[in-house]
């Protein structure tokens, strides 16, 4: 596992971030991976198989195939190259160690995205309970110097980042997996592990408050 853990090697952010302010106020991703596949490859079988069978390359190949699209999704959850590192790590972890708990009835990548989820959920809780024993929270204002419209992409990203960082986890994730995920209800369940009723309810809370600080930060939403 330590080989492994070796090859996951962090560079520059993930290629596509490459994102548009709408008129709501909010940012989604385009050019981003759709996951359409709806079987596991014949060659992941190979290597889970492997790889549960002790094979350390098997493994290795898993996550030289998917480290992609982990880093780009771990990218939600942190914008510090060196966290980054450990939450990818953290994931092929935590996934090398549940394989015998993978079914094989979809694709490994959906199954991989679970857990990359779970692992970024776990990270924002364990900031926010620092944040706590540290100090009571620092009002900090978003300062967008220039109108809105006048953002680039990636500014624009950046000043979103910085307001959901304001909201509480659950409804942080939920908007991350919907708004920059464009993951579907269904899908949003099936990552968390909420009813999609639940989250149906924890979305449209969420939205409120992210309109309420969007509002504060000088970003009209309709």
């Amino acid at each position: 596992m330590a080989g492994v853990k070796r090859r996951i090697l962090i560079g520059r952010p993930p290629p596509d971030l490459h994102v548009i302010l709408l008129a709501e106020g909010f940012l989604r991703t385009f050019g981003s991976e759709n996951d359409l596949a709806e079987t596991i490859s014949e060659m992941d079988q190979r290597d889970i198989a492997a790889s549960l069978n002790g094979d350390g390359e098997a493994y290795a190949r898993l996550v030289q195939h998917y480290q992609d699209q982990v880093v780009a999704q771990m990218w939600r959850f942190t914008r510090d190259t060196a966290v980054l590192e450990e939450l990818v790590q953290e994931v092929f972890v935590e996934a090398y160690l549940s394989l015998k708990g993978f079914r094989g009835r979809a694709p490994f990548l959906h199954w991989l995205r679970r857990v990359a989820t779970r692992v970024g959920y776990r990270h924002w809780k364990s900031q926010a309970r620092k944040r706590d024993r540290e100090e009571a929270l620092t009002e900090t204002r978003v300062e967008l110097i220039t109108a809105p419209a006048d953002l680039s992409p990636f500014e624009a990203a950046e000043a979103l980042y910085r307001l959901f960082a304001k909201l509480p986890s659950q409804d942080r994730l939920v908007l991350t997996l919907f708004y920059f995920e464009e993951c579907d209800t269904n899908e949003i369940a099936s990552r968390t592990g909420w009813n999609r009723t639940l989250v149906k309810v924890r979305l449209h809370r969420a939205r409120k408050k992210l309109k309420a600080l969007l509002n504060e930060a000088g970003i009209r939403s309709e």
